[in-house]
């Protein structure tokens, strides 16, 4: 199955909710008029593309309004102005040695997405070592531990309550001395206050540069698709305290709810790097904008 009859099949939800209302919408649509965006713009929101971002198109379309002379070009010029609101370069390109801190609430699939990437970075023939920094919950390190098994990846940890940066040290060490081209670095999934999130995330930086200043560090952002609008809300709270690079979405495939992509393009503009789009340990696949937004439409 190609990745796009897959990814198109994991969307099904989404698709119900957009693409197929969309359809009905303008099925009954003799003429483009007033009353055709107010129904457009009700439908993008109930598909949680988000109000802003829902304004936005919206805006544009009846920019174009004159041009737009059937129900067939206005559901065209949709698709061109949503692919649109992405950052044309979403390109991951990690070069080695490289540190990857790994951020997000507990929950959203962190761990789990953490033990995917290393399987993939491993199938590409990199030499990946994981670093269990979150070390405010026994299970988040068990879980990584069983991760690194079951991809034959060595997992840095300590006891649980340790310091976080003290296990990024150990990873830093061992990553050097085995020539490993990645360290994926499980952290904390705490917001409880941006300020501590802040501190504890700066101190990881500050471990990596001052005992690793050749690695490219760079930090992800794990959000679960299925909470839609929340979403985007954590991601705002996580930009506001760690400047992170790109964004990981899990779950896609669960969710009626993948608009929430466009609204996280649209209002955070930073690039999604990785899609899940199923529960197996090759499910966790790379984003491409105009891929996803063809299997939205289809």
């Amino acid at each position: 199955m190609s990745f796009l009859n897959r990814l198109k099949e994991s969307l099904s939800k989404t698709r119900e909710n957009f693409s197929e209302r969309i359809d009905s919408l303008l099925k009954f649509t003799k003429k483009i008029d007033d009353e055709t965006f107010e129904e457009l713009e009700e439908l993008l929101i109930a598909s949680d593309v988000g109000v802003n971002t829902t304004l936005e198109l919206i805006d544009k379309l009846k920019e174009e309004s004159r041009k737009i002379k059937s129900p067939e070009e206005l559901k065209e010029k949709l698709k061109e102005e949503i692919i649109n609101l992405f950052p044309e370069s979403s390109n991951i390109s990690l070069t080695s040695p490289t540190v990857m801190l790994v951020v997000g609430v507990n929950g959203v699939g962190k761990t789990t997405s953490i033990g995917k990437l290393a399987n993939k970075y491993k199938k590409q023939g990199k030499k990946v070592i994981l670093a269990a920094a979150d070390t405010f919950r026994a299970a988040a390190i068990d879980q990584l531990e069983i991760w690194g098994n079951r991809v034959g990846v060595d997992v840095i940890k300590h006891q649980e309550g340790a310091d976080p940066a003290s296990v990024l040290f150990d990873a830093l060490q061992a990553g050097k001395a085995r020539k490993a081209d990645l360290i994926i670095c499980d952290t904390a999934g705490r917001l409880h206050t941006k300020k501590n999130l802040m501190k504890e995330l700066k101190k990881l930086y500050r471990v990596c540069q001052k005992e690793y200043p050749e690695a490219n560090v760079t930090s992800l952002l794990v959000l679960d698709a299925t909470t839609g609008q929340n979403a985007l809300v954590q991601a705002k709270t996580f930009k506001e305290a760690v400047d992170f690079q790109g964004i990981i979405l899990t779950k896609l495939d669960g969710t009626a709810k993948g608009g929430i992509v466009v609204a996280i393009a649209s209002e955070l503009k930073i690039p999604v790097w990785y899609i899940g789009i199923g529960e197996g340990i090759d499910d966790l696949q790379e984003f491409d904008h105009q891929t996803f937004v063809d299997a939205l439409f289809a």
